[in-house]
Order: C-alpha cells, then sequence, then structure tokens
C-alpha cells in the first residue's frame, strides 16, 4: 500500500515582488518574479543563491512582513487555505498566532522585558499554560545554552550570539506547524549549531514544514531535504 503524501503547508505561485524607492523618485527595483515553490509537512526546504538574490524578501512575503506585487502564497492552517498575498492584516496576525513561526537574523522586543518572559510569551500565545510556558521556555533556553543568570535580564544587554539563541528559543517553543527560518545560525558557535541542527530535525519529526535560508552549508546540507536555488527567479532590472 502506497504511503500517504503529506500534505503542503506552504505553496507559492508565480510571485511576484519589486521595491518602489520613493525617496529616489519612485525608481523601481525589481527583486523576484515567478517564483513557484511549495513545502509538505516534516520537509525542510532550504533557500540558495547569493546575498541579495532576494531570499529573506521571500520568506518576509510569506510571514506578511512584505506585500507582493502579483501570485499567490496560500498557507494550510486548522480553518483551510489562507492565501497571506490577499489576507487582511487581521488574518495574518491570527496566522502568526496559530500557524507561522519566525526566526529572523535580529532579535526585536520590547525593552526591558526579560529572556525568559519573552520566550514565555511564545509558548503563550500558541496555547500553553502558564505552567507549561515556563517550564517549555525554561528547558528551551537551557538547551540552547543561554546562562541561567541572564534569564530574568532583557536581552538587549547579550552578546550578539547570546540574543540569537534566545530569538532561536522564541521561535522553536511554540508547536507552530510551519516554521520560516532566516539564517538562524549565523551568529553561533559550533556547539549551538548543532543544538539548533537537532531542534529542526524534532520538529520535522513532528511534522513541522519547514522553509529556512542557512548561511552554513553544513547545517543546510544536514537538515534540508531540498535545496531551491533563488537565482531561478531572479527580476531583470
Amino acid at each position: 500500500m502506497d504511503r500517504a503524501v503529506p500534505a503542503a503547508m506552504i505553496e507559492v505561485e508565480s510571485l511576484d515582488k519589486t521595491f518602489v524607492m520613493h525617496l529616489r523618485g519612485g525608481a523601481r527595483l525589481p527583486v523576484v518574479a515567478g517564483v513557484s515553490l511549495s513545502v509538505r509537512a516534516g520537509e525542510c526546504v532550504a533557500l540558495a543563491g547569493r546575498s541579495g538574490i532576494g531570499k529573506s524578501s521571500l520568506v518576509k512575503m510569506i510571514y506578511g512582513n512584505y506585500r507582493c506585487d502579483a501570485g499567490a502564497i496560500r498557507v494550510r492552517d486548522v480553518h483551510g487555505i489562507v492565501d497571506v498575498a490577499q489576507a487582511s492584516p487581521r488574518r495574518i496576525l491570527h496566522l502568526r498566532r496559530t500557524t507561522l513561526g519566525y526566526v529572523s537574523q535580529f532579535l526585536r522586543v520590547i525593552p526591558r522585558v526579560s529572556a525568559l518572559d519573552i520566550v514565555i510569551a511564545s509558548a503563550r500565545e500558541h496555547g500553553a499554560g502558564p505552567e507549561l510556558a515556563a517550564s517549555r521556555a525554561r528547558a528551551m533556553l537551557a538547551r540552547l545554552n543561554v546562562p541561567q543568570r541572564l534569564w530574568d535580564l532583557p536581552p538587549a544587554t547579550f552578546s550578539g550570539g547570546e540574543q540569537q539563541r534566545v530569538n532561536i528559543a522564541r521561535g522553536f517553543v511554540a508547536e507552530h506547524p510551519i516554521l520560516l527560518l532566516d539564517e538562524p545560525t549565523a551568529s553561533l558557535d559550533a556547539v549551538n549549531r548543532a543544538v539548533v541542527v537537532e531542534l529542526i530535525l524534532e520538529k520535522k519529526a513532528a511534522g513541522v514544514a519547514i522553509l529556512g535560508i542557512f548561511h552554513d552549508e553544513d547545517v543546510r546540507d544536514r537538515v534540508a531535504d531540498r535545496i531551491l536555488d533563488v537565482t531561478r527567479f531572479a527580476a531583470a532590472a
């Protein structure tokens, strides 16, 4: 008997994006054109290509940070299929709470909020109760080797690597069915890169669909099921 093919959690079709530089007299900067891709449950697809080719812009469009000029971004959630390209801001915020996890290259948080509270809030947002959220947050920070003496401090005082580990903890502590990763290991040492690889493999085994950009080729090769070179979608200037 044939095994069932996992459902596509992300389907991008014929996606175009051009930035308009309003401070430069409306100059247009084409980014990508005709992007089509899919990511299934339990699969990690890695975006490849030189810096500036549009990888991060593509991830941000799927997350709803950037609007696209044409095309569809279909994301599967518990209620069915949502086209992020057409969705209202309220619907996109709901998707982020329930479905779309995102780990960016930079930690942006409210000043004076402690590292532990940041990670707890992420777990709570996805439905964990107070005690479970706190337990998961502590376990995730410990696993990512964030020193316990830092947990009650705001991450603005941390090193770049420590901030990124808090960022990763926040992204992985929730149980989103889709994870978007934008160079999550770029500022980490070998020990913590290995931890992130373990976390990604565990998410895949749990059926999470992952779309990622990986600065480290070794990390990419260990976690990716497929590699998509975004160069093929580079828009002509």
